[in-house]
């Protein structure tokens, strides 16, 4: 076994003054405070995916948090797995990280509140069962008080698909109510929007920024599991602890943003005199006018402790051997949740094994692979750990504007999240197929191992819009999210669905662990697909693009003008 000191974790994260400076190498870790590195092989093997997850889904990474030392230390490890593996520093200032400043708030629980007031009496919304709330605003102290509501249906305003929820209302200094997803996923059969599949006006990054478009002071999103695509306990894991932003941003947010559950929704409409159920379906009809919610206010008081951090990009290249400047992209998030403090007082570490070691750990495979080939790229290869994904996509967002290569400089790229440990498989899963002449490639490649590709099961989860790749496609780079799916070659769709069910049950939980008797075979499997795919683009004089009709096809024709 070959141990690595690796990349320092950052030290300096307590405070704006104590900040590191942009592209910083800080100071080494202890050896063995962290796991250690491992000689592994420069073909692709099931004992190397086995032995980066394991690494990387350890405790003493406490849950990969950004702005945690101990979580950075896991941004460190990647890096030095990168160094021993053969990749040249990506990063600034001839390192391997690309620095991301980022603005924590925690919210001081014991002095915070939230509740909805009807008509003089207060609902008693319980944090966390009834209600999680949070603001993005770098303030110390927010206070909305006495803020008229009004139910907006699906809170989008879409010119393309003649949508306008806020048509003719003014809500400066109001909370609006809104619906999840978006109108098309009510009414699919009425060919609205994209159907059962999520468009951006879906996620709940959009129904926030478009809240603050338009003055809201306040935005509550009522959570539903079937057009969430996730349970409440996701949204209680996800938005309780610290919050993190971009530092240096020109955003504008809603001050108090927050997610109630469907029971809080239909108390508070009836108790106003109005049916929760008859407006949502109402909402889902072109036209719908938004309801005042008379008699109901919201009051919310929030104290945060603020502080600045550093987070870090980790990047390294496989420089190509005749179009250099070229770059094919492979992106992973490596972090996750990190610790969170359960109603019973329990500290708990959310190590996030399949969500996303997984991902990291191909990213690695794929990249020592191009790294030990005898034959080297004619493009050049990033290779792109990125961080905060799970705070809103920061990490990739802040490298699509500061990229390290120009966007009109990357070919094409892939993207990897939460690869299940299903074993080998005849299909492969790519989100948003048919999307770009990317997916084309994949689907040759695939044919000629015997293996077809097949799109989301869950278009209208929104997922095309929801991990890293989305942030480089919004810009107009072709990228391709893909897994391997659930049809065993032995056992079939039902043994995969189990395996795929087990971890819907473990999504953002602390029960996503690693599992020493997990099928890695699969990874490896899959590994070969994307490293064959990718050689077809990195060894070509092609570049593909989107396919006509597509949203961000006019926005790369632009960008290779």
């Amino acid at each position: 076994m070959k141990h690595w000191m690796g990349w320092a974790g950052a030290a300096a994260l307590m405070l704006a003054a104590c900040e590191a400076p942009q592209g910083a190498a800080p100071a080494p870790q202890q050896a063995g405070e962290f796991p250690g590195h491992q000689e592994t092989s420069p073909g692709f093997a099931e004992a190397d995916f086995r032995y980066r997850i394991e690494a990387l889904a350890d405790d003493r990474f406490a849950g990969r948090m950004p702005g945690d030392p101990r979580g950075e230390a896991s941004a460190d490890w990647i890096a030095a797995e990168m160094e021993r593996i053969g990749l040249e520093p990506a990063g600034e200032n001839g390192t391997f990280f690309q620095s991301v400043p980022l603005i924590e708030s925690t919210k001081d629980e014991s002095r915070s509140s939230f509740d909805i007031v009807i008509n003089g009496e207060p609902m008693g919304l319980h944090g966390r069962r009834d209600v999680t709330y949070w603001s993005q605003d770098p303030v110390e102290h927010v206070a909305v008080e006495d803020s008229d509501m009004v139910f907006v249906g699906y809170g989008v305003v879409a010119p393309e698909y003649g949508w306008d929820d806020y048509a003719g209302l003014d809500v400066t200094g109001k909370t609006v109510v809104m619906l999840v997803n978006d109108p098309g996923y009510a009414r699919p059969e009425a060919g609205r929007f994209n159907g059962r599949a999520m468009t951006y006006y879906g996620r709940w990054t959009y129904k926030f920024e478009e809240a603050a478009r338009q003055g809201a002071a306040g935005a509550i999103i009522v959570h539903q599991t079937a057009p969430a695509s996730y349970g409440w306990s996701i949204v209680e894991n996800s938005w309780n602890g610290p919050q993190l932003i971009l530092d240096g941003g020109d955003e504008s947010f809603v001050p108090v943003q927050s997610w109630i559950q469907e029971s809080v929704a239909e108390r508070l409409f009836e108790a106003v005199g109005l049916d929760f159920h008859a407006l949502a379906e109402a909402a889902a009809e072109p036209g719908f006018a938004p309801v005042p919610l008379n008699g109901a206010s919201m009051s919310s008081q929030m104290h945060n402790d603020l502080r600045r951090i550093n987070s870090r990009n980790v990047a390294g290249r496989v420089t190509g051997a005749e179009r250099p400047d070229e770059h094919l992209i492979y992106l992973a998030h490596w972090d996750h949740l990190g610790e969170r403090t359960a109603d019973t007082g329990e500290v708990e570490i959310f190590n996030g094994a399949i969500d996303n070691a997984t991902g990291v750990a191909m990213i690695l495979e794929l990249a020592e692979a191009f790294a030990s080939a005898d034959n080297r790229p004619a493009r050049s290869v990033m290779f792109v750990a990125v961080t905060a994904e799970e705070q809103g996509l920061l990490g990739s967002e802040y490298y699509a504007r500061n990229p390290l290569v120009p966007l009109n400089q990357t070919v094409g790229g892939f993207n990897f999240d939460a690869l299940l440990p299903t074993g080998p498989v005849r299909d492969v899963r790519v989100v948003g197929l048919g999307n770009s002449q990317m997916d084309d490639i994949l689907r040759e490649e695939a044919q000629a191992r015997g293996r077809v590709l097949t799109p989301e099961p869950n278009p209208e989860a929104g997922s095309f819009y929801r991990s890293d790749h989305i942030s480089l496609a919004r810009r107009g780079v072709p990228m391709i999210y893909a897994s391997g799916g659930i049809d065993h070659v032995e056992f079939g769709r039902d043994h995969g669905a189990a395996i795929a069910a087990d971890y819907r049950a473990r999504y953002h939980q602390p029960s996503d662990e690693f599992n020493p008797d997990w099928d890695f075979s699969g990874y490896v499997v899959d590994a070969e697909l994307f490293y064959a795919a990718a050689r077809r683009i990195t060894d070509s004089d092609d570049w593909p693009n989107w396919h006509e009709g597509n949203e961000f096809r006019a926005l790369r024709d632009a960008m290779m003008e």
